[in-house]
């Protein structure tokens, strides 16, 4: 008779298990996974660690630009709350959440997670940890970190939630390119059994902190002592195409997004296109000499002017120069040299190299939204005074990107390289665009007019420079506004280049880049010559 009740009451245990496990994995399956899900995903369990973005310095050491961070977090679990409505006026009074959403939320019974502030400041945590509220609860939660604030922040990018819901993805820059790379995969619940989250890979820049600190302080500095609108500066290495250092301002602190505006966002190095002005007359000279239509000493008669389809070009000195050899051109910045150099090389010549130069293509760098150059009417139209214009950089216009990285193919022999900003790339060259010999000779006029002007002269190295003063289109109205850009391409050493640094400077109130961007120019070549230990040329 023991054995019977013994036997029965066990049956009895064991149909009440099987009901229990019926009513956890079957009847109730989906609403206890959810929960557990929610639980993990509150502890971080489901979460993927985000890879890290890095620079890379001059010895090949890495230092973080993007990594993880723990901050603490609120957040509700609106099943746990008994009175939505009187919670609700709570977290109003003490966090300041939008009342409407919160409320809606906070009534969804079968909801086991509602985030209400991501890094809650450490009032907000004790506030909320006095006031002892049922169902609004205090975990700390990984995210992105930003150690060096504004610096390079065009580049990196930040990450944010979207805008309908609050799952964290890359925004802009490195962020938004590499996301899927850096986001890993994130883990589940299925059952009772948990897949543990993958993390995500790292990147790796060629960016180097030092340079790139030192470039945007020169910049801000430029920026505010003649009060323009912004700028941008590049360091590349013109022998395989890697980027030193990419800033703008105005920059912004990724780790305080939500404090900027969208267009601080973008990367006008790579994004926004603008007429570069004479800088441009390097690439016409270069052409002219690797095709053998102008020598450095070819000379013409400078008038002050030449009129082409009834329109007037005059130079920006508004002088006539007499006889003047095309390194004079370059020297003086002559409107009509430039001119007169494209004329001998011909329209359709001109255009094709140009195009050979990546004036009108993508540069292929790996940052999102990069945009193509435009040649303006080149394509579309051969009208004389639209070449004309060309030859001197107004009615064509380029990215700051494109314009150092053709500069580079002059500073590397007339080899056009493929800019890249990840340091697991291997350098690649595009094609060639002159010849060695057109490329020294080039660099040759170009050491003469830093000469000349003396402004972006440092003692004991041969310096290659140009200077471009370009107005500003005026879009509404056509023709040019009263405005204008100054930009200054030059390398170091001349002899064998080690940097080719590029600035640019919106609406500067000066009138000549002589008196702004190449004194930035000289600060910061200066400094990377002795950063870099680079041996004098010119002893």
């Amino acid at each position: 008779m023991r054995s019977v009740l013994l036997l029965i009451g066990t049956l009895v245990l064991y149909g009440s298990l099987v009901f229990q496990l019926y009513g956890l994995q079957i009847k109730n399956g989906d609403y206890y996974a959810t929960k557990a899900e929610a639980q993990n995903k509150v502890a971080g369990l489901l979460s993927p660690i985000r890879g890290g973005i890095y620079f890379t310095d001059k010895n090949g050491n890495a230092s973080p630009a993007a990594i993880n961070k723990e901050y603490p977090m609120i957040f509700a679990v609106p099943k746990d709350i008994t009175d939505p409505f009187a919670t609700t006026e709570k977290l109003v009074s003490l966090l300041g959440v939008d009342r409407d959403a919160t409320i809606v939320a906070l009534q969804k019974t079968n909801s086991q997670y509602k985030l209400l502030v991501r890094k809650a400041t450490a009032e907000q945590v004790d506030t909320i940890q006095s006031a002892d509220l049922r169902g609004i609860y205090v975990e700390e939660e990984r995210l992105r970190f930003y150690p060096k604030g504004k610096l390079v922040s065009q580049v990196i990018g930040f990450v944010a939630p979207s805008a309908e819901d609050s799952v964290l993805s890359g925004k802009y820059g490195i962020e938004a390119q590499y996301d899927t790379l850096l986001a890993g995969q994130p883990g589940k619940v299925e059952g009772d059994t948990i897949t543990r989250p993958q993390a995500g890979g790292d990147v790796i820049l060629t960016i180097d902190p030092t340079v790139q600190a030192k470039a945007e302080e020169v910049l801000q500095n430029t920026i505010t002592r003649f009060n323009a609108t912004g700028g941008t500066v590049i360091v590349q290495d013109p022998n395989t195409g890697k980027i030193l250092a990419m800033g703008n301002a105005p920059a912004f602190d990724p780790n305080n997004y939500k404090n900027y505006e969208l267009k601080d966002f973008m990367n006008p190095a790579v994004q926004a296109i603008y007429e570069p002005g004479s800088i441009f007359k390097v690439v016409t000279m270069a052409i002219g000499l690797d095709s053998k239509k102008i020598t450095p000493d070819t000379t013409f008669v400078d008038t002050g002017s030449v009129t082409l389809d009834g329109r007037t070009i005059k130079n920006w000195d508004l002088k006539a120069h007499g006889r003047v050899t095309m390194t004079n051109v370059i020297e003086q910045s002559i409107n009509t040299g430039a001119v007169y150099a494209m004329q001998q090389i011909g329209k359709d010549r001109f255009y094709n190299y140009v195009k050979q130069f990546g004036f009108q293509s993508l540069t292929g760098i790996a940052l999102p939204g990069e945009q193509a150059g435009s040649l303006g009417t080149l394509k579309t139209s051969f009208q004389d005074i639209n070449f004309a214009t060309a030859s001197f950089g107004q009615g064509v216009a380029v990215t700051p990107l494109q314009l150092i990285t053709a500069v580079s193919a002059l500073a590397n022999g007339g080899q056009l390289m493929r800019p890249y900003i990840l340091s697991n790339v291997e350098p690649q060259v595009v094609r060639r665009v002159i010849s060695e010999e057109a490329a020294r000779q080039v660099t040759e006029m170009m050491v003469s007019a830093v000469k000349k002007a003396e402004v972006a002269q440092i003692p004991h190295y041969r310096i290659a420079g140009k200077t471009g003063t370009a107005q500003i289109p005026d879009p509404k109205n056509g023709g040019y506004l009263e405005s204008y850009i100054h930009t200054y391409v030059g390398f170091a050493p001349a002899t064998q280049p080690k940097f080719v640094v590029l600035f640019k400077v919106d609406r500067p109130q000066a009138p000549l880049a002589g008196a702004t961007v190449v004194p930035a120019f000289r600060e910061l070549t200066e400094f990377l010559l002795n950063y870099y230990n680079v041996p004098p040329d010119n002893l």
